[in-house]
């Protein structure tokens, strides 16, 4: 039995992660109000990063983690990366949907209660990864230096990208930034997930050098999406009133600021990722 599993500051703040989140989503379950996409979309974050954190508790806390097939630091430290991304988003879709103004009944509290836990198993999920960040010069794990943790950025917001698109058929400017987000999350996820089964060491090439080409190409078809999608999307229509919350013209928007911000993610991927190979 490993006990510094528990008691180091890494053990900590994933002990922390487990009780915030069981907390939220009891919480929310017991209000018995977290219906449609969005509210089963929090419930189910808060669950399966609870899941997740306790399972790898458990195997280091056991020393089972050596038998897997896979790079454990690689995996750990995209799964914090990625248990943030998605609480963070969790902590903002749910007040946002679920708990309206004024808050005076008991329901609303535990659900303000609950938004609270969620926030603050967010700055958990930050901490573990700012703690098992790579150093600079320490190479011992891809997906722990900033490269890494940007590949696991750039594939979440392709995938919020993709829950917001409506209808794009018939446009061939909007047709091409599809092309752009899907090729660009699927390339991204491969490296993911070759990283993490150890099997980027197969390849035939410099590695190094072609995720630095891979960075460059990416960053110019998000800067062309940058500049058509708005172009297309909002070509000779305005914004209809009212405009609720599925309202085309607000998913449009959010499409737009999310490619602006995987744009920026891959320029900051190129630049260290070409710091670090030359």
């Amino acid at each position: 039995v490993n006990l510094r599993a528990l008691t180091s500051w890494v053990g900590i703040a994933r002990l922390l992660a487990v009780v915030l989140s069981c907390l939220t989503f009891s919480l929310v379950a017991s209000t018995g109000h977290f219906g449609g996409p969005y509210g089963t979309w929090c419930m189910f974050t808060w669950c399966f990063c609870f899941a997740v954190t306790l399972l790898v508790l458990l195997l280091e806390l056991l020393e089972l983690y050596p038998l897997l097939p896979l790079s454990w630091d690689d995996f750990t430290s995209a799964f914090s990366m990625l248990a943030t991304l998605m609480v963070f988003t969790s902590s903002v879709i749910f007040p946002a949907t679920f708990i309206s103004s004024p808050c005076s009944s008991s329901r609303c509290a535990r659900q303000a209660v609950a938004t609270t836990a969620s926030c603050l198993c967010f700055l958990a999920y930050a901490v573990e990864v700012s703690l098992t960040r790579a150093k600079p010069g320490d190479i011992s794990s891809f997906l722990s230096t900033v490269p890494g943790l940007l590949k696991v950025f750039e594939a979440y917001v392709a995938c919020l990208i993709f829950s917001l698109l409506d209808e794009y058929s018939g446009k061939s400017g909007l047709m091409w930034c599809v092309a752009v987000y899907s090729i660009c999350f699927i390339f991204t996820l491969l490296i993911i997930i070759f990283t993490i089964g150890r099997c980027l060491a197969y390849i035939p090439c410099s590695l190094e050098k072609v995720l630095v080409g891979y960075n460059f190409l990416a960053l110019l078809m998000y800067l062309t999406a940058t500049v058509l999608w708005p172009l297309y999307g909002f070509q000779g229509r305005s914004r209809p009133d009212p405009c609720g919350t599925d309202c085309w013209w607000n998913k449009r928007l959010g499409v737009t600021f999310l490619t602006i911000f995987n744009l920026i993610a891959y320029l900051v991927d190129l630049v260290y990722s070409t710091r670090m190979v030359f």
